[in-house]
């Protein structure tokens, strides 16, 4: 610890910012060690949008040779997410205990098992073992991958490191979209077990890849492993300055949360206590944490994303679309809208910060859901099928999913894995993301039935009414933390005269 008559020559976290290598309105330089790491822990968050893209075809060829009844056809889409709730609520502790490292190892190795299972699944309860299984590890990886990369990430570039995983879920959705248009010529009972199959290549890649990866260096800290912190560091900053500056932020953390980083309690800290400061006592800054991640993650799933992509070949069927090679046309599109839109998202989020695109991307989505919402209407109470209600459909569909990719679908990992302090963020994480999962499960569980009864004209209109009051609740609860790093963050959620009073605190001892 600093003594007394060292601490007139500490700067503060805003001149430490300005003069940070890498800061400013020049922009920051990407260390290329620091984006091969985040590319790395990103690519696993392809398991989920490979196969959320591939399920939606292969869940018609499942239909057909299992001879499933729509009610299993729901159970089956919704048990990968209803089972990461499995995953995500676990990770939080094990990443705590075993280090972010090899969590991205297990989440890996739990999908590829779930994978390997649906490939070679003779009946349908053995199908769902396997979607059981890589629920599991999907749950894993959803918080794993944007921690991880938090983590490691300097400020002025992380919101566009952190997206990485969004981007990855939707090149795995269009991937999987491709391989059911290249496979749908196959025999139906064995089309889609290849389908299925083929996400045992990404889970393999992915457990080898993490060989190249370090530990995050915040981990390190928490575990009094300062060195090994510091050389982390030195690897993923542009500058030895830079990752001094770095470690002496996130050393002083640690330290406002366990006492000495070097003391026997921090050696042997493995996340306990962590659930009681955030459920049973939180402080007011921490509540507001939760709301704005656990709200966050909410509406990300509320929306239907995931529902419309998977079911969005039922839609266009209703719509009068029924040749599956141009149904999963159709889905290509979509995906090429897509991943184009969130690599826009990932690209200029660090530039325009996070809510002026979260904002847009849910006012879009409301108005692009009441746009699907009006061409089904007339879709489903007209014999003729107006060609523009069927064109209206298709584009309102790309243009809901292509507004979710500029706000919702990458900000939510962004903002949930750097808003919480050092020592709650990998279990704060995983508590949002574990809301995350469960309302995608009970989305997706639900989709066609509720349709059924108020045909799916009715579910978007639905659906867009919850987008406008996600847009309202993000103007009133998300602020802004571009350029902020992650131990600046926590100061956005004190109570206003506090934090000016920290300042004033902060002022006087320079």
């Amino acid at each position: 610890m600093a003594n007394t008559d060292e601490v007139t020559e500490v700067a503060s976290p805003e001149e430490h910012k300005r003069s940070e290598p890498g800061f400013g309105h020049v922009g920051a330089r990407l260390n290329k060690f620091t984006l091969l790491c985040a590319l790395l822990a990103s690519t696993n968050s392809i398991l989920l949008g490979y196969d959320i893209g591939v399920m939606s075809g292969a869940v018609l060829y499942i239909k057909e040779n299992l001879k499933i009844t729509s009610v299993e056809e729901e159970i089956l889409v919704g048990a990968l997410n209803v089972f990461s709730l499995v995953g995500s609520l676990a990770s939080g502790k094990t990443s705590d205990y075993i280090g972010r490292r090899y969590t991205i190892v297990l989440a890996a190795s739990t999908f590829l098992i779930g994978a390997l299972l649906m490939g070679l699944a003779p009946s349908f309860a053995f199908l769902m073992a396997g979607r059981i299984i890589a629920g599991i590890g999907v749950g894993y990886s959803l918080m794993i991958s944007p921690v991880y990369t938090a983590e490691i990430s300097p400020a002025m570039c992380r919101g566009f490191l952190t997206s990485l995983p969004e981007f990855f879920i939707t090149f795995g959705i269009l991937l999987g979209y491709i391989v059911n248009y290249a496979l749908a010529s196959l025999p139906p009972h064995i089309n889609w077990r290849i389908m299925l199959g083929l996400a045992t290549i990404p889970s393999i890649v992915i457990a080898l890849g993490v060989i190249a990866m370090p530990e995050s260096p915040r981990w390190l800290v928490m575990q009094g492993r300062v060195d090994q912190a510091k050389e982390v560091l030195v690897k993923t900053s542009n500058t030895t300055e830079e990752a001094e500056l770095r470690l002496e932020e996130i050393t002083k953390a640690a330290l406002s949360n366990n006492g000495s980083p070097d003391s026997a309690q921090q050696n042997s800290w493995r996340g306990q206590g962590v659930w009681k400061d955030l459920l049973l006592r939180p402080s007011r800054p921490i509540r507001r944490m939760l709301i704005s991640s656990i709200g966050m993650n909410f509406f990300m799933q509320a929306s239907g994303n995931d529902a419309v992509i998977y079911y969005c070949p039922e839609v266009f069927k209703a719509a009068g679309i029924h040749n599956k090679k141009e149904l999963f046309g159709v889905n290509v599109i979509m995906g090429l809208a897509k991943t184009s839109f969130v690599l826009f998202s990932a690209l200029y989020l660090d530039r325009f910060g996070r809510r002026p695109l979260l904002l847009v991307g849910s006012a879009g989505m409301a108005i692009s859901l009441a746009g699907l919402g009006l061409g089904s209407k007339f879709l489903d109470h007209s014999d003729s099928r107006p060609s523009w209600a069927i064109v209206l459909s298709i584009v309102a569909v790309c243009a809901d999913v292509s507004f979710f990719s500029l706000g919702l679908g990458p900000i939510t990992w962004v903002y949930s894995s750097e808003i919480y302090p050092l020592r709650l963020r990998a279990q704060g994480t995983s508590l949002a993301i574990s809301v995350n999962r469960l309302v995608s499960g009970v989305v997706s569980m639900s989709f066609l039935s509720i349709s059924k009864k108020i045909t799916f004209g009715g579910m978007f209109f639905v659906l867009s009414g919850i987008m406008v009051v996600a847009t309202v609740f993000f103007y009133v609860f998300i602020p802004e933390t571009k350029g902020k790093t992650l131990e600046e963050i926590g100061a956005l959620f004190e109570d206003k005269d506090k934090k000016n009073d920290k300042e004033g605190r902060e002022m006087a001892v320079v």
